[in-house]
């Protein structure tokens, strides 16, 4: 019990940081890399939280699943376009920690094979040799995804690899209602909330 009300203590004033950094007047967008486009930039931003998007950094993933930036922003948030991608909704924008690209990158290359199946047969190998890249702990996934724009929907997840519910106190499973952690004990454990 004491580990939860650590945990939830830590969310909330995460969140009351996060909510204060928002206050007063808003920086001026970060500029634009030479070759970029402000609708490009624009779309990948629809998942950020309103008070990190002026300074979120914007990438552009290659098909060899390295990327460009559109726009280097000065916040630790990075947004992507991921529409269209093999095993993508038609609309899908992401953003999340800096430290979670690598992580993403053996995402898209998994999911290059077009194959549900395969893709998490792939991760799940991964997985067991030990080189599923980490999520940042405590980070957050901001999902924007449809089958476009307009019918998107947001899906928000707090990274917490390794977590399981011994350690956090929390159910691995939506059965009692509250928060709870998917996909508990692996690299991917999140936090989900209630209606995700």
């Amino acid at each position: 019990m004491k580990r939860m009300a650590v945990m939830v203590f830590g969310i909330v004033a995460t969140s009351a940081l996060v909510l204060a950094q928002g206050r007063g007047t808003p920086a001026p967008p970060a500029p634009l890399e030479p070759g970029a486009t402000q609708a490009e930039v624009n779309t990948a931003l629809l998942a950020a939280p309103m008070n990190l998007r002026n300074q979120a950094t914007v990438i552009k993933w290659k098909p060899d699943h390295t990327y460009t930036v559109l726009r280097k922003g000065t916040n630790h948030l990075v947004c992507f376009d991921r529409s269209g991608f093999p095993l993508q909704n038609p609309f899908s924008v992401v953003c999340t920690s800096m430290t979670n690209l690598d992580r993403e990158k053996q995402n898209l290359e998994a999911e290059a094979t077009g194959d549900h199946q395969k893709s998490e047969a792939m991760l799940a190998a991964e997985e067991k040799a030990g080189t599923r890249v980490k999520p940042e702990y405590g980070s957050v996934w901001y999902h924007l995804m449809g089958p476009d724009k307009a019918r998107a929907h947001m899906h928000v997840t707090i990274a917490v690899p390794d977590a399981t519910s011994d350690k956090l106190g929390l159910p691995d499973n939506s059965k009692q209602g509250g928060v709870w952690i998917m996909d508990a004990g692996t690299t991917g454990a999140h936090l989900m909330t209630p209606g995700e």
